[in-house]
């Protein structure tokens, strides 16, 4: 059975709640350290004060588009840009979920690729909302994130009314290039889901919950 300490390296500890105070972001931050976690996932707004607190201790990702995806691409390149400025070294962006349902993959992908340059070599995760998706489609997006040069294709926002499921990562796995990388998120309820999602191929998790679970063992 996988450890807890090898699960803990896969998590983006995130928050990215609307109300989410710096209070609640130092907290996470100092969560994440302690577990030794991946990254934390935080909104834009925090990353500078975040960046400057951890002092390099761990990643700190942030989101764009998020949680719609519908901004324009230039607003997009400019929020990879101004955060990776501000010191986040991991983008998780989401998609134009509008352009997939409207069959536009070229644009899909070119957008993506160029959030991939504004990003300056650090980490892109491409969010493509699985639960609005159909089968046909995610298989699609695995195909365009693969050709994309992104580095992660992540399921979900979180905020779109589903998270991860143990289908969608297997369908990824089965369909993404080497040279891509799967995140699970959304409603990751514990350990025994986050085992299975790694066994089906992930390698990053994004979630609140694994390492309150282990700190609620810990009492």
């Amino acid at each position: 059975m996988m450890k807890v300490e090898d699960i803990l390296k896969t998590v983006d500890h995130t928050l990215l709640n609307l109300t989410a105070t710096w209070a609640e972001i130092r907290s996470l931050c100092d969560d994440g350290i302690h577990y030794g976690c991946a990254s934390v996932c935080i909104p834009a707004g925090y990353v500078s004060q975040a960046a400057s607190y951890v002092a390099g201790k761990i990643p700190i990702c942030t989101v764009i588009g998020f949680p719609n995806g519908y901004d324009t691409t230039v607003a997009k390149c400019f929020m990879a840009r101004d955060a990776v400025k501000n010191g986040a070294s991991e983008i998780d962006m989401v998609i134009n979920l509008g352009w997939v349902k409207d069959g536009l993959y070229d644009r899909v992908l070119d957008e993506i690729r160029q959030v991939k340059e504004a990003c300056g070599g650090r980490l892109l995760k491409v969010i493509i909302e699985t639960c609005l998706l159909t089968d046909a489609e995610k298989v699609e997006m695995c195909r365009i994130v693969t050709e994309s040069g992104a580095d992660f294709i992540k399921t979900s926002t979180g905020f779109g009314g589903g998270g991860a499921t143990f289908a969608d990562v297997a369908l990824f796995k089965a369909h993404v290039g080497a040279n891509v990388c799967i995140k699970a998120a959304g409603g990751i309820s514990g350990l025994d889901d986050a085992r299975e999602f790694l066994r089906l191929g992930a390698s990053r998790l994004g979630t609140s919950r694994i390492v309150k679970a282990v700190k609620s063992s810990e009492k």
